[in-house]
Formats: C-alpha cells, structure tokens, sequence
C-alpha cells in the first residue's frame, strides 16, 4: 500500500482495490509515519466530514502514566495505553479537542543504578566523576533511552501529541517541582524530620514503599537471655544466665533469672534501649521497673510495659531498637527513650563506643554469625529455632532492605489527604470500578508521612540550603547568596534529591504549564478528563497526584480513574523474568499484527477489572478477525469501484440518502442497516461506560456475523440483480465505512489502510479516518420487529445448514425443505425471508405448514423456536447406505467408549499413567459420550 503525500480526495479517484494478504508489518510503518507528518494527533478542531460537536467543540485530556525511562514495553504498558489510545481515537473522532500528553519519568535509583553498572565496565565509579559529570553522564543515556521507548511505543499503534512530550527532569517540570515544594513547604506541609525509612545498604539510599519488594525467607529465631542488673553492685546478678521458663513464670527467685527475649534480628541488639513485656502478662510482673544488662555490652536498660507487646509470640518479651525498627521507634517516643545507631548506611556495624571492637564494621550479616558465636560462648543463646517470615528487598539490586532511622525531609500526608476525602465524597472524582473507591478511602484514612528525600545524585536535588554557621535552613526557588536566617555566606545546598514519586504526582499539571496558570495547556486542559491505570498504584501515584493537586491547584486532577486489572499468564500467575513467564509484546506485534494484538487484548477487558489471563494463543482471535475484516473490504471495494477486473462497478458511489425510498430497499438491506445503526448506539454507549472488552465483542459479532457472513454473502446475489445494485453498491460502502470507524480506536492500522481506499461520497472525505466522524445512529433506521423477524429466518437457515452438514448432503444438490409452525410472527417472517434461505442453503422451495401437518418418514427435524424445520432424505441420500454408514461409526465409536472405560476403571493404569494422560482419556470418554448421543439421534430419525 502506497501512500502520497497529498490527501485521499486529491489522489486518484478511483484508487485499486487492496493487495491480495495484508502486509501487516508494511502498512503499519507507513501509516505511523503519515499520521506523524500531518500532524494528526495535536489537540486541534478535527477534519471530520461532520464534526459532532462543531458548534461548542468538548474538551477531552488525558496524561500518560510516565514509563520509566529504564525500562521497555510491557505487557502492562500495552494493556494500559491501549485502553488510553481507544480512549483518545474515539474522543478525537467525535469532534472534541483532544489532548493526551505523553512523556516519560526519569525514575530516579533505577537509572542511577543502570549508570553506575555502566560505569563498572569501564572500571568506574560515580564518585571518580564526580556528580556534576555523572549527572551529565546520566542525562546522555536517558535522552537515549527517551528516544528507544518512544519508538517501542509507536508498534503499539498510539497517538498522543509527540510534540508535546514532556519528560519528569525538562526545565518546565523541574520548575514546577520546586515551586510546588517551596509552596508545601511554606505551607508546613513539609519538613524534615528522623524517622525509621527503608534503607537499601547497596544503593545508599531511602527508598520508597513500592521500590521495596517482600519476599517469604527461611530463617530463625534466636532467644537470648538478657541478665538483670544490680543497681548497687552495678553488675549483673543472674545466676550464670540459666533460663528455665517454669522459674521464669513464677518470678519469686532471688536473684531474678534472666528475662529471655525471642528476636530475628541478633545483630541490632547493641542497639537496644529498653525490654518490654504486656503490662497484664503475670510471668514478668517481679521484672517490671528493673533493668537487665544487654548481652555483649552490659549495658543496663530498663524493663517497661506496653500494651503493644504480643504476650503470644516467642518468650512475650520484646527488645527496644528504635534506630531500626519501624515499631520499636514509635514505642520509643511513647517512653521517651533514645535511640541507639549500631548499623550504618552501607549495612555495616558502626564504630561507636557502644559495640565492642571485634564486631565493628563488619557486614550486619556477618555480624550475625559473629554475635551468634559470642551468646554462645556467653551461655546467652537458649535456643535457634526455624522462623519462616516475609523480609522487604529493594527491587532494584534485590539488597536486604534495614529499616533505619534517618535524618529525612517528609510530607504531611494527613490535611491533604482530608481535602482528598472531601473531594470525593462532593462527586468530583469518581472510580470505574466504583468499588476501587474503598481501597482509595482505605489507604487515605491510615495515611502515614511521605519520606520524599532520596539520598541520589539523578533527580530533582532539594531546593533547601543549609547554614554552616546557624545550622538554618533556607527553602526558595532560587539559589539564595547568603542565609536568611543569619546573612551567612557559608550555605550549601541538601545533596539528596526527591523521590520520583514527588514530581510524578505533580504530573496532570506541570505537564499542562503550572505554576503558570495562564498558560494555553493549563487553562484549555486542566483537570484532565480520565486517568487510566492499574490498581497496584492507587495509592504511590493516584492518591499522591490528587493530593498535590488540590493543596496546589484547589481541584482534582481528573474527573474519572479507570482502574484495569494486571495481565498474569495463563495460569494466573504475575508475570515476572524470575519466572521466565513473561511475553513480549512487541514479539506478539511480530506476530499477529498490531491491529490483531489490540483487538486481543481489549476483548480480554472486564468491566469489573479482573486481572487478564494471557497466553500466545489467545491472541490468535486477533490475528483471524484481521484477516476477515481485510477479505471482506477488499470484496466490497472490488464491487463498488472500477477496476479492470471489474468496470461495470459505480464510478462514484453517492451517499446513501437518510429519507431512500424504503420500498426500494430488501429485507436483507433494510436489517443490516437497522443492525448496523443499533450497533453504532451500543458502541457509543459502551465506551462512554468504559466496557472496552464488551465494545470489542459487539463489533467482532456485527462484522463478522452479520456484515461478512450475512450481508456481504447475500449482496453477491444482489448485484446481480439491476434493480438492486446500486443500493447494495451503497449500503456496501457506507456499512464498511462506518464499520472501520467504529473499530478504528481499538484497529487503528487496518482501519486506516481500508478507509484510504473506499470511494468517496459527494461531502469532502477527511484526510485520515481518526480524524473522520465517528459514527453516531441514526434511530430511525432501527426496527426492533425486523430484528426479531430475521432472527427468526437466519436460525431456520442455521438449522437447514446443519441438517446438511449432519447427513453429508452436498450444496450442489437442492433440497426441499419444510417449516411446521402455527406462530404467525414465525410464519410472517419465514414468508418475507424466504428468498434468503433459498439462497443460503440452496432450496428448490420452503413449504411452510400447519404444526399439526404430518411428518415425511425419513425425515431430519430440527426445532428452532417454535417451528420444527424438516428436510425429507429420501431421493436426497441413499437412506438404506446413510443408515449402514451411521451404524458402522456407532459400532467403532462404542468399541473405543468400552475400551476406554475398561482402561479408565483399571486401577493400575490410573495411579501409573501420568496425570495429563489420565485426564485425556477421561475428555475423550465425554466426547464419545456426546457422539453416540447423536448417531442414535441420526438413526431413529432414518428409521
């Protein structure tokens, strides 16, 4: 297929019908190409043939989910921006103004880490270049990598606005990041603060919830035995640390037995502060308001009680580490205890006074072993015991996160999170599922403070400077000369950088032009219409962008927040490389063909967002519904446009006019346009619904069905006919057009390639299909009665079919056939349509009789409503061979249901043969079961 540069109209007038087989890979990169140089995906007023809302044009706006410039096309990415680009096609076509801005996120540990792997094959590390031309480093390999993800994502066929792609480090969104962070923080929405951050040892770096994975792991749990200390001796005074639990329990021994504690992490309790027990748990009311020696150290702390502690679990005492658990910290600001650093940054034992010498700088889990030995020697260690528990990882470098207490900049989380609430429950935003909404309500309602400090070199760097001399803190949009607290010149700027998740969630408006309100995009666009998005990122992303959105703009970002599921494999598994379970998109475009691909995907959708199970056959449908589509465009095209083959075909077909003369029109004409228009209502209403897999299924059956099967059928036999050609000719051409409109969003290729080379009407044809109009119902068109009264003549022709298939009896051989009913609806549409069952299934003639009229003898009868539907065999088949054939196949087909039952009942055979064969044998049985079923049927109708 060829395209020129010049639009369809000025082209020839009557372009050859298509090639033979679609060149799916061929077509594809042409059409992209020329849907880019015209420019056709700007948020412009549309070139339609009528435009449906030219007189007060809707705007529709949408933002991509940014992907990661580390990564690669997903199924999860094509799932999700298929569903968008349906979405923006059918929005752009209906004539509003549409804008779905693209861009990607700079994704800030996961490109460092990329670059810094880089920089190891060159015998490199971040800090040889320095930060300044690492960042510079950094910046050439993701302006690379923009450009490789752009062009993976046009395979997939979408079209947001190229030239507007926005990317979370370009100067206009690195201004809205320091302008909505100077804004919050004048606010006191943030601060900075020491709290308990997951830490990964390798990266050197806070990170965030999502960026933490857990996993289930094998390990133990140590009991150690923690001695009481003397307050007058200063020593401790357990009797050589024996524990015996009936002695524990009572309490009474004098000196007190040490309390034995039940911990799966050994190597912080040189971090210890306190030992807490259940203020109720009776076993340790003579311990209470003692101290106890921490092992190793003897270093004396308190006994205290909180109602926290699990009196269940383990020995029911607790050790206090606040500097790194999450818990224990929050336990510790209730009793006012301070905390105890003992594992630095790199995952490595500090050294600090507090832990002994041997120990210090050793890898935390190193030290494990090494303190393990040490209780051992001591006599501390009562018992290792297996402990099966889940343990976070960074998902970038699969490090063992350490929960550590840092020194971080925070978001409070809670008053945006209140107007949020407010804004749902005023109906501003809504859920699609609507059920989503509890989960959006949930995560809100226990929301903790946002760690938005990373300690990274690419991102977004804090715009705070600190005081060397006042130790002040400077926030501003500029780089300030001296300190605003003390006019110091001795500042320096915060070295961490912001989680990527800040400036993600200022993503519906800085891409819009915000903090400048006035700018074309923001007041055109903002708030976007819908954000598409999978349901494991309601909380990191949606509830962060409708968070910043109200405390920055006063409104929510979107309007609606179409939640889908997640693609699995097709054992429901998530897809993973771990797994070796994932398939590559861009292999199945290879494949089936990105219309094909698409069209797959979207019928696999569910209204209720359940998770999609996928496998490399399932898209097959795809790849056969393309092909038909193309067979039968290029059938038509070759009946209404000139060709050599074909030159008594219209030279120019005119519009079908809206007020034809009915009684011109046959039945077949006027059911496929009542059918069509009732389609064209469907569809519009079901992607207004946002059910994308029912919009699939709706167009699969009306095209396949009754356009190719139906009506294209039955035109070949009215184009012979002059009386009815040119109407064919017409409705042909109008049907197909709006049938590749109306597919169009989800087909954006094939549509496309058909729609150039369909004739055009006496209005001006637009230069592409996705900016033509999509198709709206005309209701007049539609006949609820017709519908029913041709359901009633394509199931009569279903049956006689069967009836033909079931006893062999050739097509070029006519039948008589017979029709028993007393239902006047039945009688009046078998009457009317008796033309089109002759035609598909080759009669001589269809008698329609009184039910109560006598039955031919070797006859097939089969019911279809009310209407028994008959065809006599004799003088059709040899009934006395056709009888003698079925008993043979019955025969056989019992000899195989008894063997395979006999194997079946054969106990030995079950428990050797391995499962799949068991199962196969047993499917086979069931379908012998279903044959014999049928051959009797046959055969008492022969007898």
């Amino acid at each position: 297929m060829s395209l020129s540069n010049q639009s369809p109209q000025t082209q020839e007038n009557n372009p050859p019908p298509l090639e033979k087989k679609l060149n799916a890979k061929a077509i594809e990169a042409e059409l992209y190409a020329f849907w880019e140089k015209a420019q056709l995906f700007a948020p412009k007023q549309p070139h339609t043939e009528t435009n449906n809302n030219s007189e007060s044009p809707e705007t529709f706006s949408m933002v991509i989910p940014p992907p990661n410039v580390t990564g690669v096309l997903h199924m999860g990415h094509a799932l999700d921006n298929t569903i968008q680009d349906i979405l923006t096609r059918w929005h752009r076509m209906r004539g509003d103004v549409t804008l779905w801005m693209p861009g990607m996120d700079h994704a800030g540990i996961a490109t460092q880490n990329v670059v810094e792997k880089q920089l190891k094959t060159r015998n490199l590390t971040k800090s040889d270049l320095g930060r300044e031309k690492f960042v510079e480093e950094t910046w050439q390999w993701s302006r690379a990598r923009q450009a490789d993800i752009a062009t993976q994502f046009k395979r997939l066929g979408i079209s947001p606005d190229w030239q507007r792609q926005r990317f979370t480090l370009d100067e206009g969104l690195s201004k809205a990041v320091r302008h909505a962070f100077v804004t919050l923080y004048n606010q006191g929405l943030i601060h900075q603060d020491t709290y308990i951050v997951n830490w990964c040892p390798r990266c050197t770096s806070a990170i965030s919830d999502i960026e933490t994975e857990y996993q289930d792991q094998d390990s133990f749990l140590w009991e150690i035995a923690y001695p009481v200390f003397n307050e007058t001796s200063g020593q401790n005074t357990s009797p050589e640390f024996s524990y015996n639990p009936e002695t524990v329990a009572g309490a009474k021994t004098d000196p007190l037995s040490p309390l034995v504690v039940a911990t799966t992490r050994p190597e912080t309790l040189l971090g210890d502060v306190a030992i807490a027990v259940h203020p109720d748990d009776s076993r340790y009311k003579a311990y209470i308001g003692q101290k106890v020696c921490v092992p190793l150290s003897n270093r004396p702390i308190p006994v205290i009680t909180d109602p926290y502690v699990d009196s269940s679990f383990g020995t029911g005492v607790l050790k206090i580490t606040p500097a790194h658990d999450p818990n224990d910290f929050k336990l510790a600001q209730t009793h006012r205890l301070d905390p105890i650093w003992v594992i630095d940054e790199t995952g490595c034992l500090k050294k600090a006074e507090q832990i002994p010498q041997a120990l210090q700088g050793l890898e935390r889990f190193e030290a494990r072993k090494q303190i393990e030995a040490c209780l051992k020697e001591n006599k501390q260690l009562i018992s290792k015991t297996p402990h099966h528990h889940r343990v976070g990882q960074c998902q970038r470098c699969q490090t063992v996160i350490e929960p550590l207490l840092s020194k971080q900049w925070f978001v409070k989380t809670k008053p945006l999170a209140k107007q949020c609430l407010a804004s749902l429950e005023a109906g501003e935003i809504r859920f699609i599922p609507e059920r989503w909404t509890k989960d959006y309500v949930r995560w809100l309602s226990k929301i903790e403070d946002w760690c938005i400090s990373r300690q990274l070199w690419w991102g977004h760097q804090i715009p705070a400077w600190h005081c060397k001399d006042c130790q002040g803190i400077t926030v501003s949009l500029e780089e300030p000369e001296t300190c605003t607290h003390c006019r110091s010149n001795e500042i320096y700027q915060d070295p961490d950088v912001l989680d990527t998740w800040f400036s993600s969630g200022l993503w519906p408006f800085s891409t819009m032009g915000w903090p400048d309100t006035t700018a074309p995009d923001y007041q055109r666009f903002y708030p976007t219409s819908v954000l598409v998005t999978g349901f494991d990122i309601i909380f990191f992303w949606v509830a962060r962008m409708t968070m910043f959105a109200h405390a920055l703009t006063g409104q929510s970002p979107f309007e609606t927040v179409y939640i889908h599921g997640l693609i699995r494999d097709e054992k429901g598994q998530k897809m993973s490389k771990s797994k070796g379970n994932t398939i590559d998109p861009v292999e199945l475009i290879e494949d089936v063909g990105c219309d094909g691909f698409r069209f797959s995907l979207t019928s696999l959708i569910t209204y209720g967002g359940q998770d999609i199970k996928l496998s490399k056959d399932k898209v097959e449908q795809g790849r056969l519904f393309t092909t038909k589509l193309w067979n039968a465009s290029r059938f038509v095209l070759m009946n209404i446009a000139p060709t050599e083959d074909n030159p008594s075909a219209l030279p120019q077909v005119d519009a079908l006019p809206i007020n034809v003369d009915r009684e011109s029109l046959s039945l077949m004409d006027r059911w496929i346009l009542s059918s069509y228009h009732q389609t064209i209502q469907q569809a519009n209403e079901l992607l207004a619904q946002f059910k994308f897999g029912e919009y699939a299924d709706l167009l699969l059956d009306f095209t396949w069905n009754n356009f190719c099967d139906w009506y294209v059928e039955f035109a070949k036999k009215q184009l012979q006919i002059p009386a009815l050609q040119q109407n064919t000719q017409r409705i042909l051409r109008d049907v197909l057009t709006g049938i590749h409109q109306l597919l169009h969003p989800v087909m954006p290729f094939v549509t496309e390639a058909v729609y150039q080379k369909i004739p055009a009407g006496p209005q001006e044809k637009a230069v592409s299909i996705s900016v033509s109009a999509f198709p709206q119902a005309d209701t007049q068109w539609i006949d609820t009665t017709l519908t029913q009264q041709m359901a009633i003549v394509l199931n009569v022709v279903k049956a006689l079919r069967n009836s033909r298939q079931q006893y062999g009896i050739s097509y070029q051989m006519p039948i008589n056939a017979m029709v028993f009913t007393d239902s006047d609806e039945e009688r009046q549409a078998l009457t009317a349509g008796e033309d089109i069952v002759a035609y598909f299934v080759k009669l001589d003639a269809l008698h329609i009789q009184p039910s109560e009229t006598d039955v031919p003898k070797n006859s097939v009868i089969q019911v279809v409503g009310q209407c028994k539907v008959v065809v006599p065999l004799d003088g059709v088949i040899d009934v006395e061979k056709e009888r003698s054939r079925l008993k043979k196949k019955r025969d056989d087909l019992k000899k195989e249901h008894t063997d395979l039952n006999a194997r079946l009942n054969n106990v030995g055979f079950v428990e050797r043969a391995p499962a799949a064969v068991v199962e196969k044998n047993r499917s086979r049985l069931s379908e012998l079961d279903k044959q014999l079923l049928a051959l009797e049927s046959q055969l008492n109708t022969l007898t």
